[in-house]
C-alpha cells in the first residue's frame, strides 16, 4: 500500500491538468457511432500490470435490486449475515451499500448493523444532493457513495450543464459531505468508459485528491462501466481500457489502490474479466452482486469474482467458500428466484457430466471431469445424468449423491429397487430416446422404486409444525408478560398470538408445580366450552410438562395424537419458562391443529426441492 505521505508527495509531483469546458459535448463517435457496434480503439501503448493488495465490495442490495422484486427487510438481513460469514474475518468482502430512501431501506440497514459485523461495513448510496446527506447522517453511518455522472452524455444530454457548472457542483457537494462528519465518500464517476479522460476526468479526479489531502479524509473513486463498454487489454485506448485507467487514476491523478473501486456491468459479457483487470492493474475493490444481479445485463457475478480472487492470491484468506452453495439454495427456495442449471458454481448442473464418455470418467475417477473438488469447496458434489451408458452402478452413483445419502447408507448396484430403474432406463432408449435421463425424471423414479429414502407428505408436514410452533414458543417463552407468571398479565398475550394463528388449538401456563395458573386461550368456537378446562388441575403427570422440565432449557414437541378434548388430531409444543436467574418457573404449552396447520404450508414448487426432505439415514 502506499503510505499518507508518499500519496501526497505523488500527488505534488503529478502534471496538473485543466478542465476543458465545450460548449457541445463531446460523444466520442469514433468510437461509439450508436448505429454500429462500438469500435475497440488500440493506440499501440501498453501499461504494465502492478496488483494492488486486493478486495471485494458488495451492491446485492443497491445496483443488485434494480434488476429484480426488491428484497423484504428480513431477507436483506439473512444475505447479509451470509455475505460477512462468506468473506471472513478479514474482510474479503470489505463493505456493501445500501439504498437510504424508504422505510424500508432504513430498517433493513439498522438491522444489518444490529448485527454487529465488522464486515461487510454498511454504506449508503445517494444522489448528488445536498440533502440526501441528511439520511446518511440520519443512519450512523461513515460513508457514502454519491452519484457524480462523468461523461458528456449525462453533463450535456442528461443533466443540460457544461463540464464546469458539473464539476463545480460535485466539489462542492464532497466538500460538504466531509464537513458533515464523514469518514469518507465514494464518487461514482458514471459512465467512465464513454468519458473524456484529458478533457473532464483527469482534471476532476485531480481536484478531488486536492478536497482529500487538505480535508485528511478518504475520497475514494468509483469506476463505473455503465454500458459494459470497458476493455481489459492494456493495448486499448481511452476510455475503454481498463488499464490505461487505472495506470491513469493512480500516475496522473494521485489516487491510491486501495481508493480505487471497479464497478461494471456485462452488457457485453466482460463484467467479470473487467474486474480481474481492474484488480491486475492496481484498482484495489472489485464491486459485484449475487448472481450478477443488476441493472438490465448485470454486473459482476459475486462467487465468480471470489474464485477469482481465491486463484489469484492463491489462498482463500478466510473466505468460506461454502456459504456461495448455501445463498444459492436460499435464494432458490426461500425467494423464489429460477437458477439456471447451467449456472456457474451454483446451477443444480453445473459439475453433473452427462456425456456417457465423460461419465464413466467420472465413475473411475471425477478429477478427470470436474473443475475441482466441488464437494469441499462448494459443500456440492460432482454427479453424472444417466444415460443408457450409466448401468446399475451409475444410477447409483447418481442417487447416491443427488440425495447426499452418507457412505454407510449409501446404495449398492444390489439393491432390488435399482435393479428396477435400470430396466426403466434400458427401455426408455431401446425405444428410440437419444437425450440423458432428467434429474425430475430420476427423482420420481427413485421415489417410486426407493420410498424409504423419501420424506412422506406427513413427514414434510410435521417438519413444518415443529420449525414454525418451535419459534412461536420459544418466542412466547421470552415474552416478559409471560416470565411475570402473572395470569393477568400473560393471557392477553397468548390472545394475541392465537389471533395470529389459526392452527393454535389452546395455549396454557402452568406452575412449577404443574398447576395451570391460565385459562384455555382459545380459538372463539371452543371458547365457552374448553376456556376453563383444566383451571388449577395438576399436569405434572403429562409428557408436554414433564419433557419441558427435562428439556434444560429446550422446547419440547410430542408426537401426533387425538385430542380428548375436540376430537382432532394435534401436536404439543411446550417449553420451560425461565426466571431473570435461569430457574424454571413455569411451563407453557400449545396444541396444534393439525387440519389448520396442513393449510398454512405452502407447497412445494417442484420434485427438485422435494428432494431437500429426503432422509439420509
Amino acid at each position: 500500500m502506499i503510505s499518507k505521505d508518499s500519496r501526497l508527495g505523488l500527488l505534488q509531483a503529478l502534471e496538473v491538468r485543466e478542465l476543458q469546458d465545450l460548449l457541445e459535448p463531446n460523444l466520442l463517435r469514433d468510437t461509439f457511432p450508436y448505429s454500429e457496434v462500438p469500435k475497440m480503439v488500440f493506440d499501440g501503448q501498453s501499461v504494465p500490470i502492478n496488483p494492488a493488495d486486493f478486495f471485494i465490495t458488495d451492491t446485492t442490495f443497491r445496483d443488485g435490486q434494480q434488476a429484480r422484486p426488491p428484497y423484504t427487510v428480513e431477507q436483506v438481513v439473512h444475505i447479509y449475515d451470509m455475505l460477512s460469514r462468506l468473506g471472513g474475518p478479514n474482510g474479503v468482502i470489505r463493505a456493501s451499500e445500501f439504498f437510504l430512501y424508504s422505510d424500508k431501506d432504513k430498517e433493513a440497514v439498522t438491522k444489518c448493523l444490529e448485527l454487529g459485523h465488522q464486515y461487510p461495513q454498511v454504506t449508503g448510496w445517494i444522489r448528488a444532493s445536498k440533502e440526501d446527506f441528511k439520511l446518511v447522517n440520519e443512519m450512523g453511518l461513515k460513508e457514502t457513495g454519491i452519484l457524480t455522472s462523468a461523461s458528456d452524455y449525462h453533463i450535456f444530454l442528461k443533466f443540460k450543464k457544461t463540464r464546469a457548472e458539473m464539476m463545480a457542483q460535485y466539489l462542492d457537494l464532497v466538500t460538504t459531505a466531509l464537513e458533515s462528519g464523514l469518514d469518507g465518500v465514494r464518487c461514482h464517476l458514471e459512465d467512465i468508459t464513454r468519458a473524456d479522460f484529458y478533457g473532464f476526468i483527469i482534471p476532476f479526479v485531480q481536484k478531488l485528491m486536492g478536497i482529500a489531502k487538505e480535508s485528511g479524509k478518504v475520497v475514494k473513486i468509483r469506476l463505473c462501466d455503465t454500458l459494459g463498454y470497458g476493455l481489459p487489454y492494456p493495448e486499448a485506448a481511452l476510455p475503454r481500457s481498463i488499464p490505461k485507467m487505472i495506470h491513469a487514476m493512480i500516475h496522473e491523478c494521485g489516487v491510491p489502490g486501495e481508493w480505487l473501486e471497479w464497478h461494471g456491468h456485462n452488457d457485453f459479457h466482460r463484467a467479470l474479466i473487467n474486474s480481474t483487470t481492474a484488480w491486475l492493474y492496481g484498482c484495489g475493490a472489485a464491486n459485484c452482486t449475487i448472481l450478477g444481479f443488476g441493472e438490465r445485463t448485470g454486473n459482476p457475478p459475486l462467487e465468480g469474482v471470489i474464485m477469482d480472487y481465491i486463484g489469484l492470491r492463491g489462498e482463500t484468506n478466510g473466505v468460506d467458500t461454502r456459504v456461495i452453495t448455501e445463498i444459492a439454495d436460499y435464494l432458490r427456495t426461500e425467494i423464489g428466484i429460477n437458477i439456471p442449471a447451467s449456472y456457474p458454481f451454483v446451477g443444480a448442473g453445473f459439475n453433473v457430466t452427462s456425456a456417457g464418455i465423460h461419465a464413466d470418467g467420472m465413475l473411475k475417477n471425477e478429477e478427470i471431469y470436474s473443475i475441482f473438488d466441488t464437494e469441499k469447496i462448494l459443500n456440492k458434489p460432482s454427479r453424472i445424468s444417466v444415460t443408457d451408458k450409466s448401468g446399475i452402478a451409475g444410477i447409483a452413483h447418481w442417487i447416491n449423491n443427488y440425495l447426499g445419502l452418507r457412505p454407510e447408507v449409501a446404495l449398492d448396484k444390489r439393491h432390488p429397487g435399482l435393479g428396477v430403474i435400470g430396466d426403466w432406463v434400458r427401455d426408455q432408449y431401446s425405444a428410440g430416446r437419444v437425450t440423458s435421463i432428467s434429474d425430475d425424471e430420476m427423482l420420481v423414479a427413485a421415489q417410486m422404486h426407493l420410498p424409504e429414502h423419501f420424506k412422506s407428505d406427513f413427514d414434510r408436514l410435521r417438519e413444518h409444525a415443529l420449525d414454525l410452533s418451535e419459534k412461536i414458543v420459544e418466542k412466547l417463552a421470552a415474552n416478559k408478560r409471560i416470565r411475570s407468571m402473572d395470569h393477568k398479565q400473560i393471557e392477553p398475550a397468548l390472545t394475541h398470538e392465537v389471533e395470529k394463528h389459526q392452527f393454535i388449538q389452546f395455549i396454557y401456563v402452568t406452575d412449577i408445580a404443574g398447576k395451570k395458573i391460565t385459562e384455555n386461550i382459545t380459538q372463539p368456537e371452543y371458547w365457552e366450552k374448553y376456556g376453563k378446562f383444566g383451571l388449577h388441575e395438576d399436569f405434572s403427570d403429562r409428557d408436554w410438562f414433564k419433557g419441558a422440565i427435562e428439556s434444560h432449557g429446550q422446547v419440547y414437541i410430542t408426537d401426533f395424537y387425538k385430542s380428548r378434548i375436540t376430537d382432532v388430531l394435534c401436536i404439543t409444543v411446550s417449553a420451560p419458562i425461565l426466571d431473570s436467574s435461569g430457574a424454571i418457573t413455569g411451563i407453557i404449552g400449545m396444541d396444534l391443529r393439525f387440519e389448520e396447520l396442513v393449510r398454512s404450508q405452502p407447497p412445494l414448487s417442484s420434485l427438485k426441492e422435494q428432494s431437500r426432505w429426503h432422509r439420509d439415514g
